[in-house]
């Protein structure tokens, strides 16, 4: 599957119009992890966006300490590294390839650059997705 097809098969994508998709995806590079790879260190700037082609990944706290805890596994279709498009701060968490794993991965300038075209969707699309995580979060918390 061409990147294009990768990135307009995901959920967050999945509506955004065909130009802006292959807009993003002149812009996105393929990078390949192979099982226990730390894809994301937490306490580094964040400066890109990944979406998982293939394989799947788990959200780490604490890495390499005694007090290491997993807080999600998420799979092919889903992204991380979202928060570094919108601020200059550190990583919350690592992220750990669980087994190889294939990502599309986006620089935050790019992908801000795209925000900002003329009649761009991918905000909205962007914003609906990130209100469904916290969403989620949320109801998980209180029940």
């Amino acid at each position: 599957m061409s990147i294009e097809e990768t990135l307009a098969s995901i959920e967050l994508f999945s509506e955004v119009p065909k130009a802006d998709v292959a807009r993003l995806a002149s812009a996105t590079v393929v990078r390949n992890f192979k099982k226990g790879d730390v894809i994301l260190r937490e306490g580094e700037i964040g400066v890109a966006f990944y979406v998982i082609a293939n394989g799947s990944v788990e959200v780490v706290k604490g890495l390499d300490t005694p007090q290491e805890q997993v807080v999600a596994r998420i799979g092919a279709g889903s992204f991380f590294g979202e928060l570094a498009l919108f601020e200059n701060y550190v990583r919350s968490a690592s992220v750990r390839a669980v087994e190889d794993c294939e990502c599309l991965v986006l620089t935050k300038w790019d992908f801000n650059a795209e925000l900002t075209s003329s009649g761009c969707r991918i905000a909205i699309a962007l914003l609906a997705a990130l209100a469904r995580r916290i969403r989620s979060m949320t109801e998980s918390v209180t029940h």
